[in-house]
């Protein structure tokens, strides 16, 4: 076993699509039961997944209601390159937060440092970050 694989621990078999893929579709549900689909980066670690989306969106508004998602590999756009996994988000606050930003960071430096902080500066908004537990 090699170092960096001591270090990384590994994605939950059932995450392992999610974590290889650049953008991972989010599906969340309305209040009528349909279903609204959303590109997001996601971090995996632990076992668990992170996102963060401006707290003024759609997304923040429907997991207020609704904690049951659906999550797939996906293109850049938006288009499904594998199956969708169910799963529960749960938001998070404070140094939960704060490990959530951190895993984005890492795994996606220029997006979660640059254009995402530009991005809510422009909306005037915050970040809103989600923990994904698959399988609760």
């Amino acid at each position: 076993m090699t170092a960096l694989a001591q270090e990384r621990p590994a994605a939950a078999p059932n995450l392992e699509p999610l974590a290889a893929s650049w953008a991972v579709l989010l599906k969340t549900r309305k209040r009528d039961g349909t279903w609204v689909a959303t590109p997001v980066n996601l971090a995996v670690a632990d076992g668990r997944a992170y996102f963060g989306t401006p707290a003024g969106s759609g997304k923040v508004k429907r997991l207020r209601n609704f904690d049951a998602v659906e999550l797939a590999p996906c293109t850049l756009r938006g288009k499904p390159t594998g199956p969708a996994i169910a799963a529960r988000a749960r938001r998070l606050e404070g140094a939960e937060s704060a490990a959530a930003r951190r895993h984005l960071f890492g795994k996606y430096p220029l997006v979660h440092r640059l254009l995402v902080p530009l991005e809510l500066r422009l909306k005037r908004t915050q970040e809103v970050r989600y923990e994904l537990t698959v399988g609760a």
